[in-house]
Order: C-alpha cells, then sequence, then structure tokens
C-alpha cells in the first residue's frame, strides 16, 4: 500500500513480474481500503494474484501475535514456498524468521530497484514515504540507508 501511495507500486512489477497475496491482505487494502490512496491501484494491477490460505491451524496460531494479513501472508508464504515475503512490523519479521522464511521491506525494495538501476535515487522516494505514506522510518536508519546506497540526506 505505501508503494501505491507514492505512486511507485510499478515497482515492485520490476522486480518480482507477478506478486501473490492472500485474500485476507486483498480485503484489507482494495475492499476495507476502498477510496484509500493506492487501493485502486493495487486492485487494477494485473500481475497481483490472489490466492486463499489453506493451513487455517497455522493462520490462526499466527494470529495470536499478528493481525489477520500478518499471518494470512505468513500462512501464504510457507504453503507456496514463496521466493520472499514483503513484511514492514518488526513483529511479523521476527515470526518469518522462525520459520526461515526470506523477507525484505518497502525499504528493502526501494534499494533493490536502486541496485538494479530502476531507479536513480532512493532519498525522494524515502522522503515520500515519510510524508505521503506517513511510513516512519527511524531518522538513524534513513541515514544509514542512503549513505549505505551512497546518497547523502
Amino acid at each position: 500500500m505505501n508503494l501505491a501511495i507514492i505512486n511507485k507500486l510499478n515497482l515492485l512489477e520490476q522486480l518480482y513480474q507477478n506478486i501473490i497475496v492472500p485474500k485476507e491482505v486483498w480485503k484489507e487494502l482494495v475492499i476495507d481500503g476502498k477510496g484509500k490512496p493506492g487501493a485502486d491501484k493495487i486492485q487494477k494491477s494485473q500481475w497481483i494474484h490472489v490466492n486463499s490460505i489453506k493451513n487455517t491451524d497455522l493462520f490462526r496460531s499466527l494470529k495470536k501475535d499478528l493481525d489477520t494479513g500478518e499471518s494470512a501472508a505468513i500462512t501464504l508464504a510457507i504453503e507456496k514456498r514463496a521466493d520472499i515475503i514483503l513484511l514492514d512490523e518488526i513483529e511479523a519479521r521476527n515470526i518469518a524468521d522462525l520459520f526461515d522464511l526470506k523477507k525484505t521491506g518497502v525499504i528493502g525494495i526501494i534499494l533493490l530497484c536502486k541496485k538494479f538501476n530502476i531507479i536513480p535515487s532512493i532519498k525522494p522516494l524515502l522522503d515520500d514515504l515519510r510524508t505521503k505514506a506517513n511510513f516512519w522510518i527511524n531518522q538513524n536508519l534513513y541515514e544509514r540507508v542512503l549513505f549505505n546506497a551512497g546518497e547523502t540526506f
């Protein structure tokens, strides 16, 4: 959603071509999010595919510590043996580690896009995430990411 809000949803498509999301995430982003910035872009994306989870026991177990979308995303990633899962919340990332899931977040996506010359600079995107999407980025992380990307703040 954050990438859609800053008009950069296409970065996911350029990196991965196809994205699979559980129906619970689709519901959060598109149905419950109707009218919110970015929801229509997600809904119209032909490369985002919706799947149902099968392991409802795992899903219910994960919901004890995570929200519905994160629980469904981790369950689906395990079921599909996903190459990578997109998670930003620390609790979800920690649980993904328990299942040996390879993960990244929005900042990781942006860094990959710079590495593969999809974007020339990450600073404008980080700034847009902060101001337009209200995506919280710790100042130390912000500066470290820019430094590691060879950019200044």
